[in-house]
């Protein structure tokens, strides 16, 4: 590295013929050598009233755009002035870099530009909101689509499901998720039956808690608390999945390579969770059960045998059928919400630890719409 790098910037100025001043500039224009010269610019930019000015630029080492922005300026001026400017010595890189110099920077927006209104400020947000829903909901049906089509995994061609890619994902959807399953549900059954059997004594009425219990999580809580879970589970796993892929761009190569995303990621795991979550709803409700009678038969003297004739009694068929019919659209509706938010991450941490979150609090909420929307409907059915 040479020493001429290091020399700070120059200006020297010498007069023309006919009331002109030429500058020779010299040294470093650089953002570290620019202090020695800010005085005579600043005198050259206010203050020049010559009919020409020329820079000779021919000694200059270096240039940024600290010092491209010094000289311009300095022309900008004389030309305002009246004065006729040129350079002498500019190399067609520096001729550029003065081309693309603004001549001013553009004024900064009062505070009174940027002002809403109430009415602004109220309804801007749920715009927006009900924009993002149709994008969503868009994309959730694209995806739908494809899936229902099939696992295409080839554009134009058709192939068929690959059954190691669901025995994977089932695996990890459904077997590893069964031991938070069984407790959590065996933990809900028991505080059901306790605190259904501390009301209930009041009456004398303790046995309906058999009827409480049974009727309550084979019909609502069994599916709603597990679909809950998987959607807290393995509905974060995809988006953070995919998410993973899309930021370091293996969804890209998959359709250089002609191969579609949905069919090769999403529709697998689509499929496993179909399967896994009316499975982890039948063993839901036997834990669940099974923590009710235990707590029955401590907290109320409620035998097994006692228990299970009660149950039989006050359960009907279509009351399972009630609960299990919900589990594969649930299980749809998680996985196409989080394949959906793993598709919108973008190429920061940021974006996917934000994708992953929106995909849950998406999931959950609407699970539990679904649930309300399946209750009215056989409200209104009698079912």
């Amino acid at each position: 590295m040479s020493d001429s790098e290091f020399q700070p910037a120059a200006l020297k100025s010498e007069a023309l013929d006919g009331g002109g001043e030429r500058l020779v500039l010299s040294g470093s224009w650089r953002s570290t050598g620019l202090p020695t010269v800010l005085e005579p610019v600043e005198k050259i930019r206010t203050g020049f009233s010559g009919k020409q000015l020329e820079l000779d630029m021919r000694d200059v080492d270096h240039i940024d755009t600290a010092g491209a922005w010094l000289v311009k300026q300095m022309m900008v001026a004389a030309a305002a002035n009246g004065a006729e400017v040129y350079t002498v010595g500019l190399s067609p890189a520096v001729e550029e870099l003065l081309g693309a110099m603004p001549e001013k920077l553009p004024e900064p927006k009062s505070s009174g530009a940027g002002k809403t209104t109430l009415f602004e400020r109220i309804f801007t947000p749920l715009g927006k909101t009900a924009y993002s829903f149709w994008d969503d909901s868009v994309m959730a049906m694209n995806i739908l689509g494809a899936a229902v089509r099939g696992a295409q995994l080839k554009f134009g061609r058709r192939s068929g499901l690959s059954p190691a890619a669901v025995v994977n994902q089932l695996d990890n959807m459904g077997v590893r998720a069964v031991p938070i399953i069984l407790l959590m549900s065996f933990l809900i059954g028991a505080i059901i039956a306790q605190q259904g059997a501390f009301q209930l004594r009041y009456f004398g009425a303790e046995i309906f808690v058999v009827d409480l219990v049974g009727i309550l999580q084979l019909r609502e809580i069994g599916v709603l608390l597990t679909a809950i879970m998987i959607a807290g589970r393995s509905g974060s796993a995809i988006t953070a999945e995919i998410g993973s892929m899309k930021m370091r761009e293996e969804v890209d190569a998959l359709l250089v390579m002609g191969l579609n995303p949905v069919g090769v990621l999403i529709f697998p795991r689509l499929v496993a969770l179909a399967i896994a979550l009316p499975l982890l709803t039948i063993l839901a409700n036997f834990a669940s059960l099974f923590g009710a009678a235990v707590v029955a038969l401590i907290y109320s003297g409620i035998t097994f045998e006692v228990f299970l004739t009660r149950l039989h009694e006050a359960v009907a068929f279509s009351t399972v059928i009630a609960g299990m019919v919900k589990a594969p659209f649930m299980a749809l509706i998680i996985g196409v919400v989080a394949a959906v938010e793993g598709l919108k991450v973008g190429g920061s941490a940021e974006s996917l630890g934000k994708q992953v979150t929106a995909s849950v609090v998406k999931s959950i909420f609407v699970v539990i719409l679904m649930d309300g929307l399946f209750a009215m409907f056989y409200a209104s059915i009698g079912f």
